[in-house]
């Protein structure tokens, strides 16, 4: 039941399990199979007597009783293992069939080829053939008939491809002419040719930003991103700011990839807001990467299940039209009962047999179904297809889909992975079969009905160690149809663009609150932020742009007075008197709503910032993307989606509130971040800084406002970067901007904020965010106590410190001949004296990034190991980075310089006890709630 398949066969030592459909539990042991035979034989006997009716009334009446008496049976959530649309309601098919076909056949072949090509003897760089080849048929309805280019008069559709399918698409668009030969030769090899030269190996905009829109292989992503891109086009709709209604999202998906919490985390989102604007294509190919998805269950009957219980709208393709005949002629359902209780792993089985396998076991243990069938020789079962490679069966799922209202769909097509090649078709090890062989190329053109010659083909082999591969010319009615279908439906796809007009930037006016200081009020860093949030919104140039994004932590970080005004996002408005109603900062909701509560959800929230961050490209609007988020789980718990927001060259600002290891101590261990600038580090475009005073945070915004959305970067378009700052919960004392202050400098990574005065040994003290009052105390304790002169430095960035070291080092590598170039942390700490002692509420790791380039010795104090709830006095001298930690240390390093005195270091390791918690007992704190 596949088409060509191999002709080998074997006999199951046992019968397969049966499996139920309609979401009960399968493969349950049955105790006492005498007393299951009178239930059946009695409910047999009903049927036969009273008829359907009555047996499906007393069936109800069963069901419903079992829930009463809590015998857990669930609900009854899906269909039949048939096609959900039936002959009669197919549509016409408007395209020709025929030449579809034929341009499937050489996108098919392209695609394996450049696969194999790179995996030739001595390059050998891997690839996937076989995704592509179960979901030929999915694509090609879609590009040919639905998916609405850039031009289109609408805006265009988005299309999220299949990761290991890309082989497919670049085949595509060589056909088109958007690729040349060379290029598909050169699949996964980026750098050896020279720039442009290969193709990478998935879709990633970051690598070829002319033509990927969404980064896909990263699995999970891709169906939560969708479901939230979706999300943010009516969000844009609503807002006024640009019409989206004849946009569609599609998203390719696999079945394997559901079993991602990613996948099916956010579906309930997708239904609650009626995203008819969003239609997944799953490709059922009952295989995930080493095996079978489900082998003893039916995975298409489990996703039907999951998303009819969420709320969507499911159409399964399941059979291919050579089916339907027999179908039609199963008045008695034993064929639908057949499909239904056949688990996946036999199907896969059928998928490799001949048709006389076929014919014995699964149409030969009922003699009704035998004789379904008697008229059809072994070669004719062998070639029933399943639904996802029937273009007709598809089409008409397209086209329901794309006309559904009111819900999301979920297009579940069954397909047979490697499809068309006899040596991947339906096997465990098709995901890992990367290359083929002489002999399976030629059975692999001759499936094809290619017109390549035996002798082109051996030819091409031996010079090249890959087979050729096929254009049958721009002139050719083929690929003259294609461009026809694609001009007609907005052009080529995928395509990404970028044509969004510039913002006009707030001036120098709404930064001069931050600029004053907070006088005699401690101002935590995280309420300077959100107050230069606010006023932004009020920006005519920028404000409707701005999109703030909190997963329920608004109030926490004090932007509860943002609620009437910017109001929360909900397309149905608010549908109820908020219990907060007689209170000044009252919940209010809106479907022209700014603010986007996304609930406890940091992966949906991310989502929605990658979606608004890229809208200057997916839209042609640039929208400013403010993620504000517990800091300890931003990069933590989203890595994996920031690194896909980058390789979609989304922009905007990511704010870790409450973060370092002990800001936020009555939280405890999970809640105590001390490590997420190093995460942040290893995202190249990702910006980070740990700001100390509201001033700082006042340049560094306005810096990554300038940057994202100025006329910067390499086309004088904004640079395609993130801005990730992390800010803290803890009063402090905020001074105002110091005359002269060294712009430059703060956003380089470090500035000079006070200079000791006096004779005696000095030292140099380093911090950063919440850190500069400990060494604002530490030198008043060296001065006063030790005698020691301290200078002091606001280190901005540990982060962009090392990657101008690095690039110094790396520039200097590179002009051997040339005087070598100065890191800027060592060019700024040249010329003061002192050993350099610097302290962090991150661990060690943080501020040691910059340790190589430190002219002078270098000492660091940070807060490593897991966190706990305590007060913050307590926990800072726990991990030896309090003030009086900070004096020990500095008077150690001047002890081995030998500066003064050793036993100046124990007297004030006595005198402090930094060895000792309980000598900070006594001490109370500020602000200690978050």
């Amino acid at each position: 039941m596949t088409g060509d398949a191999d002709s080998s066969s074997s006999t199951p030592t046992q019968p397969a399990p049966a499996v139920i459909h309609e979401g009960l539990p399968t493969q349950l042991p049955d105790i006492d199979p005498d007393e299951t035979q009178d239930w059946i034989d009695s409910f047999d006997a009903l049927l036969d007597e009273r008829g359907r009716e009555r047996a499906r009334y007393v069936m109800l009446r069963l069901l419903e009783r079992a829930r009463q008496k809590q015998v857990g049976v669930p609900a009854l959530r899906s269909t039949d293992y048939i096609n959900t649309i039936p002959p009669e309601r197919e549509p016409w098919f408007p395209g020709d069939e025929d030449v579809e076909r034929r341009i499937r056949a050489f996108i098919r072949w392209n695609a394996a080829v450049m696969v194999s090509s790179a995996n030739r003897k001595g390059l050998e760089v891997g690839g996937h053939i076989a995704t592509y080849q179960s979901s030929a048929s999915l694509y090609e309805v879609g590009f040919n008939h639905f998916f609405r280019g850039k031009d289109h008069p609408g805006g265009g559709d988005q299309i999220f491809i299949q990761g290991h399918g890309s082989p497919g698409i670049y085949a595509r668009a060589f056909l088109e002419g958007r690729l040349t030969e060379q290029q598909l030769s050169r699949f996964r090899q980026e750098v050896q040719h020279g720039p442009g030269a290969g193709l990478p190996s998935y879709p990633h905009p970051r690598l070829m930003p002319d033509f990927w829109e969404f980064p896909t292989v990263s699995m999970g992503l891709t169906a939560i991103n969708s479901i939230y891109q979706a999300r943010f086009n009516r969000y844009l709709h609503n807002r006024g700011i640009k019409a989206t209604d004849e946009q569609t999202v599609w998203a390719f998906l696999g079945d394997g990839e559901m079993a991602e919490p990613e996948s099916l985390g956010a579906v309930r989102i997708a239904a609650r807001e009626e995203l008819d604007n969003l239609v997944w294509v799953i490709n059922c190919n009952l295989q995930q990467l080493d095996g079978p998805v489900t082998g003893n269950g039916k995975i298409i009957q489990e996703l039907e299940a999951n998303f009819r219980g969420a709320g969507w709208n499911v159409i399964k393709v399941i059979w291919g039209r050579e089916w339907d005949e027999l179908l039609a002629r199963d008045v008695d359902g034993v064929l639908v009962n057949q499909m239904n209780k056949t688990p996946d792993g036999q199907f896969q089985t059928f998928s490799v047999e001949d048709g006389a396998y076929n014919r014995e076991h699964f149409f030969g243990p009922d003699p009704r179904l035998r004789k379904m069938v008697e008229h059809m020789t072994d070669r004719q079962i062998e070639k029933l297809p399943r639904g996802g490679h029937d273009y007709r069966k598809v089409y008409a799922a397209f086209d329901a889909a794309a006309k559904h209202t009111g819900q999301p769909t979920v297009i579940l097509a069954h397909t047979i992975k490697g499809w068309t090649i006899d040596a991947l078709e339906g096997k465990n090890a098709t995901h890992q079969m990367k290359k083929l062989t002489m002999a399976d190329l030629k059975k692999f053109r001759d499936r094809l009905y290619l017109p390549i010659s035996d002798r082109d083909l051996e030819t091409t082999y031996e010079e090249t160690g890959a087979a050729p591969f096929f254009h049958p010319g721009m002139e050719s009615p083929e690929i003259e149809y294609m461009l026809e279908r694609r001009r007609s439906l907005g052009g080529s796809l995928p395509r990404r663009v970028v044509r969004a007009n510039r913002l006009t930037l707030p001036g120098d006016a709404v930064y001069q609150e931050l600029k004053q200081g907070g006088g005699k009020h401690k101002v935590a860093t995280t309420m300077a932020v959100v107050r230069l949030l606010k006023d932004w919104m009020k920006d005519p140039g920028i404000g409707d742009r701005l999109v703030p994004i909190a997963p329920d932590e608004y109030r926490t970080f004090g932007m509860d007075s943002m609620f009437p005004s910017a109001k929360v996002y909900d397309p149905a408005g608010q549908t109820y008197e908020s219990v907060d109603r007689k209170q000044l900062l009252t919940y209010k909701m809106s479907p022209q709503g700014q603010m986007l509560h996304e609930g406890i959800s940091e992966a949906g929230a991310l989502a929605s910032a990658t979606a608004a961050g890229s809208a200057y490209t997916t839209h042609g609007e640039h929208m400013i993307p403010f993620y504000i988020f517990y800091s300890m789980f931003g990069f933590q718990r989203t890595g994996d989606s920031i690194w896909a927001m980058a390789d979609q060259l989304a922009r905007g600002f990511l704010i870790g509130a409450t973060a370092g290891r002990t800001t936020l101590t009555g939280e405890g261990l999970q809640h105590a971040d001390g490590h997420s600038p190093l995460l942040a580090a290893t995202n190249p475009a990702v910006v980070h800084y740990d700001p100390a005073f509201a001033y700082e945070v006042g340049h560094i915004m306005r810096s990554g406002l300038e940057r994202m959305y100025g006329d910067g970067g390499p086309e004088g378009q904004g640079e395609n970067v993130i801005f990730y700052l992390t800010v803290y919960n803890e009063p402090v004392d905020q001074p105002a901007e110091p005359e002269g202050v060294d712009v430059d400098g703060i956003l380089r990574g470090m500035h000079q904020v006070a200079t000791g005065e006096g004779d005696g040994p000095r030292v140099r003290l380093l911090a950063s965010g919440v850190g500069l009052p400990w060494i604002q105390d530490a030198a008043r304790l060296l001065r006063d106590d030790w005698g020691v002169v301290a200078d002091l430095w606001s280190v901005t960035s540990w982060n962009e410190l090392a990657r101008d070291a690095v690039a110094a080092e790396e520039w200097s590598l590179l002009h051997p001949t040339e005087t070598p170039r100065t890191p800027y942390v060592t060019e700024r700490l040249t010329g003061s004296e002192g050993p350099v002692v610097a302290v962090s509420d991150y661990m060690r790791a943080v501020p040691l990034q910059i340790a190589r380039w430190v002219p002078e010795d270098y000492r660091v104090l940070g807060a490593d190991g897991f966190g706990f709830a305590d007060t913050r006095p307590a926990a800072r001298r726990f991990f030896r980075i309090d003030a009086q930690s900070v004096v020990v240390q500095a008077l150690q390093a001047l002890a081995d310089a030998g500066e003064i005195d050793p036993t100046l270091v124990e007297k004030a390791f006595t005198q402090y006890r930094i060895d000792d918690p309980t000598a900070v007992a006594g001490v109370l704190q500020e602000g200690g709630d978050a």
